[in-house]
């Protein structure tokens, strides 16, 4: 039975209910976004078209909000506060072989000298360093390689705290030495400042004052590494023909490890991967030694006329043997750094000279003490 309440309802009253009205405002939000995506799509579209996709990337790559400071000179001059980076070596390598074309700098560039250690690891003739570096802190810096596994300890006040750069295994007369050294190279070009770069030993000390020292090398023409054509089995005897057409005979040489070089050549050392392969495959241990003949036969053959073609680090091989003669307390004397002092005559900026040695190894933890003893009298430290 229908009530009379129902008997009057209209009946499309069941179908529209008048609390819920059509959501007009919904809808027109909806079309005015798809418009607004509809541009988007096709102006996106045009651009593309227009510039290019990668210069549209570009452009957005670039885009940098209006409030950002802009870099300044000091941002891409100032070098690396922490030297422990994540480079692999191609990567360091790549990134150190940057060099500036225009050598008027537009800021105050002080150059100073890279010291750069190869050390298997501790620096027992740290206080002495200590001592020589003393004052000179604008002038230098300081760069360490040791093995992976070796974990320093040198106080905040030492100038070599944090100083230690990522390292490999570096094995003696293996391409893995020259690595590390180029390692270090490498590293030390990161600071636009660096004008020469020193290679050193933990056994290493120097035998004049910071002051003479930087003198000499700023003064000097010729970046000094010995270079020799030597004819008999230790030098010649070492060339292998698969070493053509890169290396020929006539260019082949020996020399001292332990180098100074300007920029220009460190970079060149860095970059190179012509002479590094038939390096690396050719010259092997047990008849070649590459790190003897590596940088001096590339840099013979590509920019003979920087070169010195001698050594700045005095080493004794009087006693024979594979390895040079080691110093320990009883030779710490002075007749021992006259003899090394002043019995010397060599060549420099191609005039002759009584001043040929700036440094001296080896030298055993044990000459530690009577060397600080005697370095303010012989050597001005």
């Amino acid at each position: 039975m229908i009530s009379r309440l129902e008997e009057g309802k209209d009946p499309s009253a069941a179908r529209i209910s008048p609390s819920r009205p059509f959501p007009v405002r919904l809808l027109q939000f909806f079309l005015l976004f798809l418009v607004i995506g509809i541009g988007a799509s096709f102006l996106s579209m045009h651009t593309i078209r227009h510039f290019g996709i990668h210069n549209v990337a570009l452009m957005q790559s670039t885009f940098r909000p209006c409030f950002q400071t802009p870099g300044t000179i000091e941002s891409l001059i100032m070098p690396p506060v922490n030297l422990m980076h994540k480079m692999n070596d191609t990567e360091l390598f790549w990134r150190a072989s940057f060099e500036t074309r225009i050598k008027d700098y537009p800021f105050r560039r002080v150059p100073k000298i890279a010291f750069m250690f190869l050390t298997k690891g501790p620096l027992p003739m740290a206080p002495l360093w200590e001592r020589f570096f003393k004052g000179h802190e604008q002038l230098y810096s300081i760069y360490v390689h040791s093995l992976p596994s070796y974990t320093p300890d040198f106080p905040p006040s030492s100038v070599f705290h944090r100083r230690q750069i990522p390292s490999q295994v570096a094995e003696w007369g293996m391409m893995s030495m020259c690595d590390a050294e180029r390692r270090l190279l490498a590293n030390a070009l990161l600071d636009i400042s660096n004008e020469w770069f020193i290679l050193l030993s933990e056994s290493c000390i120097p035998l004049q004052n910071f002051s003479i020292i930087y003198r000499y090398i700023s003064r000097s023409r010729y970046s000094f590494m010995g270079a020799v054509d030597e004819p008999g089995p230790y030098g010649r005897g070492r060339y292998e023909e698969n070493m053509a057409p890169e290396i020929n005979m006539s260019d082949w040489r020996k020399g001292s490890q332990w180098f100074e070089i300007k920029r220009e050549l460190a970079i060149r050392i860095v970059e190179d991967g012509t002479y590094y392969p038939k390096l690396r495959d050719f010259c092997l241990p047990h008849k070649c030694y590459v790190d003897e003949h590596y940088f001096q036969t590339m840099l013979t053959i590509t920019m003979p006329h920087l070169l010195a073609n001698r050594s700045l680090t005095y080493v004794d091989w009087s006693r024979g043997g594979a390895h040079p003669a080691t110093f320990g307390k009883d030779d710490i004397k002075e007749d021992f750094f006259r003899r090394i002092l002043e019995d010397q005559t060599c060549i420099y900026n191609d005039q002759t000279s009584s001043l040929c040695f700036l440094f001296a190894r080896k030298f055993a933890p044990s000459a530690l003490e009577p060397l600080l003893d005697i370095a303010p009298k012989v050597l001005g430290i």
